[in-house]
């Protein structure tokens, strides 16, 4: 017997440590971890101690005899990896930390999304250190709660381990204040060692297309905080009167939103969605979601696991045209030669088995189709059709590359979801220096540079550090490299020390128009909404209006 990962895994890398033979790949020390779909145990090494499963932050661990019937495709997918990588056994060292030197240290970080948290982690671990988590939202967590899909309960499961964080008592939320409006970046250098920016990249890529602004083009980057109760986003409203919806790009986020809009409106009521999304939902008439990706099925963005469980949703058809399932001639010789990189043979293969499915009458479907990319949007005042042009393999070059064939057809569609990534912005963190062809704050290791020296006491970490890529398991080892940095310089003397004490900010903020929230408050909120939501049979019923989150909070008071 042995244990096997499954979907849930946020690659967050904490079974890696507690490990007893090195059995977990890729660990946070190989290259690989950075790119990896998730985390994969060696069925020939594991001795199912069991000590990954009581660590696995999502429940994602299990014994190999215990596995659902929707889980069994892991026993082969953790087992393929392991056919070109080879791993040896033993003990994985703790890291150490310098000593620290006998005086307070204060850092502020703003943001409170999983990379601030996890920076903060590291940071309260050392009970001389004060960590302040400032974010402009009555709520913390960020993409967590307002990212991932609600019918993903399990990736949510994270959020025990940020609680256990914030019950620190040098740990304190400054929620619901505006940092540039309520205090400035130089009141916090005033009153902080250090100042992490951790503010994420909201801004999506645009397609640059004729008709790409006519109603009915949206980002997904719109509709997922939409129907995960943004209180930014609460007021849009959407066109779902048509059949049909296509979705541009193919990642984990496009797959997301494919899932939510031909998912059953009744299964999407036992989850946290929204509950103004709910109902438009329901009474949505699309039946059919166009997932389009720009090159072939090898470079498919999505996550394996993503892509296998849409074959477990309820009267929904997973529709793949088999000749579209062409190789990259590179991928093409190393299949050929039984050397093709297990994650993109995994790719193939389920997307083979999808095409040999039979479709159901009355069901709705996920059509996916590659070396796809859309070429023109029409209408006549919104969004009614979209040509799509089909591309073909480069030869001869290094990286995968495909250009235009010149073959087109028109999709009939209302609604065109762009999912083609994210952006960091220079409004986020105003004042700090900011690349804006990469969309991230420079940086060495965290340390914000000015040229090629570091900003003293300034550090980033997460998307807008590094760009956006990633999920929870990056931003746990980014934050982690950002807090190691604040600690090292503290040690080493490079930080200065505050000139005005931190006790003030609460009454400086307050001044100014804030409505702070703290952790009390933030609890409250907390139990709040998982008390409406056992009263409808749901995990919570999300409060959206930011007056309304500040009332829940207040009954703490």
């Amino acid at each position: 017997m042995a244990h096997v990962i499954t979907r849930p895994c946020c690659n967050d890398g904490s079974c890696v440590s507690v490990c007893p033979v090195n059995c977990i790949h890729p660990t946070p020390d190989e290259p690989e971890f950075l790119t990896a779909e998730q985390l994969y145990i060696d069925p020939e090494t594991c001795i199912d101690c069991g000590a990954c499963i009581d660590e696995c932050p999502v429940e994602a661990i299990y014994p190999d005899d215990q596995l659902s019937e929707k889980d069994e495709p892991y026993l082969q997918i953790n087992a393929d990896y392991y056919k070109d990588h080879d791993v040896d056994g033993g003990l994985v060292p703790p890291k150490k930390t310098p000593p620290m030197p006998d005086k307070a240290l204060h850092v502020a970080i703003v943001g409170a999304g999983p990379a601030a948290l996890y920076a903060a982690e590291v940071l309260v671990r050392k009970n001389t250190v004060t960590v302040d988590v400032y974010d402009r939202l009555p709520t913390p967590h960020g993409l967590v709660r307002f990212g991932v899909a609600p019918d993903h309960a399990a990736t949510k499961l994270v959020e025990r381990g940020y609680l256990s964080t914030a019950n620190k008592k040098n740990f304190n939320y400054f929620l619901n204040v505006k940092v540039g409006e309520h205090i400035t970046h130089d009141e916090l250098a005033q009153r902080y060692h250090a100042v992490v920016y951790a503010v994420g990249a909201a801004t999506d890529k645009k397609l640059g297309i004729p008709g790409e602004d006519l109603p009915g083009s949206i980002s997904a980057t719109e509709f997922v905080a939409w129907y995960n109760g943004h209180p930014d986003y609460t007021h849009l409203d959407f066109d779902l009167s048509g059949e049909r919806a296509v979705v541009v790009g193919n990642g984990n986020v496009a797959l997301d939103v494919a899932r939510i809009l031909v998912t059953d409106p009744e299964a999407l009521a036992k989850t946290d969605i929204a509950e103004y999304a709910l109902e438009r939902l329901r009474a949505s008439n699309i039946r059919e979601v166009v997932v389009l990706g720009r090159r072939g099925i090898g470079q498919a963005a999505y996550t394996n696991s993503e892509f296998l469980a849409l074959g477990d949703i309820e009267g929904v058809d997973v529709v793949i045209d088999p000749d579209e399932l062409t190789l990259d001639p590179a991928s093409q010789e190393a299949f050929d030669n039984d050397e093709l990189d297990s994650t993109i043979g995994t790719k193939l293969r389920l997307a083979q088995e999808f095409s040999e499915r039979p479709t159901t009458d009355g069901n709705r479907r996920i059509v996916f189709r590659f070396l796809s990319s859309p070429v023109s949007l029409t209408g006549d005042g919104k969004v009614t059709s979209m040509v799509v042009g089909k591309n073909a393999f480069d030869d001869g070059t290094e990286r995968v590359a495909v250009s235009p064939t010149g073959e087109t057809d028109t999709l009939e569609t209302g609604l065109v979801l762009r999912s083609i990534g994210y952006q960091g912005h220079a409004e986020a963190v105003p004042g700090l220096p900011f690349d804006d062809a990469r969309g991230v704050v420079p940086n060495d290791g965290g340390r914000v540079l000015d040229g090629d020296a570091p900003l003293t006491g300034v550090y980033v970490t997460g998307w807008i550090k590094r760009g956006a890529t990633g999920g929870i398991g990056r931003n746990r080892l980014c934050g982690e490299e950002t807090a190691e940095a604040v600690i090292a310089d503290f040690v080493d003397e490079k930080l200065t020390d505050p000139t005005i004490a931190r006790e003030d900010v609460a009454a400086l903020v307050a001044e100014r128009g804030a409505h702070l929230v703290d952790l009390a408050g933030w609890k409250q909120i907390d139990a709040a909404e998982r008390a409406a939501g056992r009263e409808a049979g749901r995990p919570r019923i999300k409060l959206t209006d930011v007056s309304a989150l500040e009332a829940a909070a207040e009954a703490a008071e």
